[in-house]
């Protein structure tokens, strides 16, 4: 994923994840078009996770979650996304996820979570 927002012209600061989903720090020109640059990230490493495991039933969700990041809180997210599977021992991504954004007043569909 890292070399596929290199590709975008963009810097991957830091990917992660656990089964569930994966977290994404990456840093985008002002001129990126932020929707194009997830589907083309989704696409290319879907298409990539097909041809390298042959799991032809794997598909990223319809939707995803976008957050700025102030520069003074990089490397907290940083160890955040390299703490996942220690940090989901307690609590689900969802349950996590959920908390998140009803604790800023995030509007979102239920369908996407």
């Amino acid at each position: 994923m890292g070399g596929l927002v290199r590709a975008a012209d963009g810097i991957p600061t830091e990917i992660g994840g656990i089964g569930d989903h994966v977290h994404l720090l990456i840093s985008l020109k002002p001129t990126h078009q932020l929707s194009k640059v997830m589907l083309d990230v989704k696409r290319q490493s879907s298409a990539w996770i097909h041809e390298t495991f042959k799991l032809h039933g794997f598909s990223w969700q319809d939707g995803y979650g976008v957050f700025t990041v102030s520069y003074s809180q990089v490397d907290t997210v940083r160890n955040y996304i390299q703490r996942q599977e220690e940090h989901h021992r307690t609590r689900t991504f969802r349950e996590e996820y959920l908390e998140f954004l009803h604790r800023h007043m995030v509007e979102f569909d239920e369908r996407f979570v």
